[in-house]
């Protein structure tokens, strides 16, 4: 995306057709395929600033890549080592929040510690 050019913004839900998001690619079956944003969508909210969502043309998407063996592999190598505590060692279960950093049990441990 280039900085000198202005993209037109759309009302949520009023961008026309031959438009749509990320997700909404996904959810057909497609992925932008290395193309530029074409325009902006916004949501109004009351409290803050809009939502923003980036538009892509439907017309040149190009199809999901299928998951391979070796890429699910990696994910689930990936989805371990977020599930893995740095304190303990030990697989929690679960992933690990990254407001505490550690296994629930860890992060009492080190907070009655502390207390």
């Amino acid at each position: 995306m280039t900085s000198a050019a202005v993209l037109p913004v759309y009302r949520w839900r009023l961008a026309p057709e031959g438009l749509a998001t990320r997700r909404q690619l996904r959810a057909s079956g497609l992925r932008p395929g290395g193309q530029d944003v074409v325009a902006l969508v916004e949501r109004p909210r009351r409290r803050r600033g809009p939502l923003v969502a980036y538009l892509y043309r439907v017309d040149m998407a190009r199809p999901v890549r299928p998951m391979t063996a070796a890429r699910w592999a990696a994910l689930e190598r990936a989805n371990a080592a977020r599930r893995r505590c740095p304190a303990c060692r030990r697989d929690a279960g679960y992933v690990i929040p990254v407001s505490l950093g550690v296994c629930v049990p860890c992060h009492d441990r080190s907070e009655q510690r502390a207390a």
